[in-house]
């Protein structure tokens, strides 16, 4: 089973976290989707739920309320990147021609914590681990097994993440205008110009991919629970996926994903 037991290294995607209007909603639909377990917390975390697989962390699922006199955060998956200073990495963002969406703050002792935006719009979160890493199990059914930045600006999103957060797009073999992006040469995630078949006016965004163990028997599942999809299972390099939306439109990636060689 692929759990976490050391800490990410900066850059590497941690953690993933969704905001929507009907937190138990997203709680129950996620639970039967993937068979997370999974309640809305206490006051003093605003409620955030903390879902878990096999008794590990896996994502995190908050009410899409307004804060601080900013309006309610998008239903969209957010993907928090490891930092191991993020007041530095607040700095570096901006120096580097991103925006703070929000600024660098303390959640009680488990960690700090921004959500920025890269120079082409793409949202995504900061996390400096205290006494929460991040998900305690990945790549696995049920769990996060990949993060993808789908950019609108190829040219200045790559330099942007090799700059602020040390995190480089190298082409990647056998994916023809497909760039896996690598943290100390291993590849964390990947990055790709938006796809020909995305909606006009798709702004840049970061997808999260979950594993699953049947692509079209999950999409099946979502349907009846509500979801819709936005792009239906097919075959490719990396295994049969689909591209979804839960009931509450936020969209996600679910994959059946080939052996890797050797294994």
């Amino acid at each position: 089973m692929p759990e976490v037991t050391a800490p990410y290294a900066p850059g590497t995607p941690c953690w993933v976290d969704l905001a929507a209007p009907d937190q138990q909603a997203a709680i129950d639909f996620y639970s039967g989707l993937f068979g997370w377990t999974g309640e809305i917390g206490p006051p003093e975390t605003g409620g955030y739920a903390v879902c878990q697989l096999h008794g590990k962390p896996v994502a995190g699922i908050m009410a899409a309320v307004p804060m601080g006199g900013q309006p309610a955060p998008p239903t969209v998956w957010t993907t928090y990147l490891a930092s191991a200073d993020a007041d530095a990495t607040e700095q570096a963002v901006n120096s580097a021609g991103g925006t703070v969406l929000m600024p660098v703050m303390d959640v009680m002792t488990l960690g700090r914590m921004c959500i920025a935006a890269d120079p082409a719009g793409a949202g995504f979160g900061v996390w400096q681990a205290r006494d929460f890493p991040g998900a305690g199990i990945v790549n696995e059914n049920g769990a996060v097994i990949w993060n993808e930045l789908n950019t609108t600006d190829r040219e200045v999103a790559a330099p942007f993440y090799d700059t602020a957060l040390g995190i480089r797009a190298e082409p990647m073999e056998g994916a023809e205008g497909y760039f896996a992006l690598a943290v100390q040469g291993r590849p964390v995630g990947g990055l790709q110009s938006m796809p020909a078949g995305a909606p006009p006016g798709t702004p840049s965004h970061w997808l999260t991919y979950f594993a699953v163990p049947d692509t079209d028997a999950t999409v099946a599942t979502l349907q009846k629970a509500g979801g819709s999809t936005l792009k239906a299972p097919f075959d490719m390099v990396a295994g049969r996926m689909a591209v979804v939306q839960d009931p509450q439109g936020a969209p996600f990636a679910v994959i059946n994903p080939k052996p890797m060689n050797g294994s």
